[in-house]
């Protein structure tokens, strides 16, 4: 795996991160009608929903693209990074606190995925 491998993992990452923001944005402002088909084609089409799905097709794309250069069992555990990002992203965006224990879960994500790096590199 090269370092363009590694970028290409973080900016996948980052784009579906960015989806779940958006998302997020999307149901904050308005109220969420799941009792009809239409209620949500509704929401689905509502412009920050769509924005986030639009960001899930590009990084789907890039994905498939990750995947045909790394393996899989290296490529998934790194996409990881997105707990950490979504963590420090909800503080700056939505005012989410940032809790010991989110802190400590994430670092132990993170620590799992260092572990199967290491073990990647020592094949």
């Amino acid at each position: 795996m090269t370092i363009n491998h590694i970028l290409l993992i973080a900016l996948n990452t980052t784009i579906l991160v960015i989806g779940q923001f958006l998302w997020k944005i999307g149901m904050t402002k308005k109220e969420a009608d799941f009792s009809s088909v239409f209620g949500i084609l509704k929401l689905l089409f509502s412009p920050y929903i769509f924005s986030g799905l639009v960001m899930y097709g590009f990084a789907t794309i890039l994905w498939l693209f990750i995947l045909s250069k790394v393996q899989l069992s290296v490529a998934y555990p790194l996409q990881s990074f997105a707990y950490l990002f979504t963590l420090v992203g909800a503080y700056f965006v939505f005012g989410e606190p940032i809790t010991l224990w989110k802190v400590v879960g994430v670092l132990c994500i993170m620590l799992g995925v260092s572990i199967i790096g290491i073990s990647e590199a020592h094949l």
